[in-house]
């Protein structure tokens, strides 16, 4: 981990602490205190990432409860020549397993195959939990929040190919072959070690 990724960690946590005090010091002496530590983190962070204060402000509003990691769900589609099911980002030109954030309300599986659906047009099933992932544990570009990835083993039911804003293209890639990966999204690494997983559960069933 570089300086820059280290430092932002820390900068994360520092800001965790403060919301958290502010949401169960709410009309206290220490509020004020930790409402300070809260906007020296945001000016911190906006040092880092050459933002202005004031926009990490707004994109950062008040936590109403105990500040937790954000969740980040991807499936994993193998098809029957081992090629895995990689979509094309519309933001940034790369390629990712089908995914995005979990919304509030759904259960990780449901978060999932909704996913899968609307970035590929896709309706699958989940076969199992392959991996949770700690972003901070792998080389990904520094960022905001702090996040958690579950990964799941999926299979396509039916569907076809139905292109939104947000996906520009669907293909399957063999392993040795890969597209340029989005490296806030997946890395190769986590890519390999969710195809290995699921490969070796594939092999033991046959066995």
């Amino acid at each position: 981990m570089d300086i820059s990724a280290n430092l932002l960690n820390q900068i994360k946590k520092i800001k965790s602490l403060a919301e958290a005090g502010l949401v169960f010091n709410k009309e206290n002496y220490d509020a004020e205190r930790y409402e300070e530590l809260r906007a020296i983190s945001l000016e911190m962070m906006s040092i880092l990432a050459d933002v202005k204060v004031e926009q990490l402000s707004d994109f950062f509003l008040p936590e109403a409860d105990y500040p937790t990691p954000k969740v980040d769900v991807r499936g994993l589609i193998i098809n029957e020549k081992s090629e895995v099911l990689l979509v094309k980002e519309t933001v940034d030109g790369k390629w990712t397993l089908p995914g995005g954030w979990a919304d509030i309300g759904l259960t990780p599986k449901e978060n999932v195959l909704k996913e899968i659906e609307e970035e590929t047009g896709f309706k699958a099933e989940v076969k199992r939990l392959l991996a949770v992932l700690d972003k901070r544990e792998y080389p990904h570009p520094p960022q905001t929040h702090y996040v958690y990835k579950l990964c799941f083993l999926c299979e396509i039911i039916e569907g076809s190919f139905d292109p939104n804003f947000d996906i520009g293209e669907v293909g399957w890639f063999a392993m040795s072959n890969l597209p340029e990966l989005s490296p806030d999204r997946i890395l190769k690494e986590q890519l390999q070690t969710l195809y290995d997983l699921a490969q070796k559960e594939a092999a033991t069933k046959v066995d």
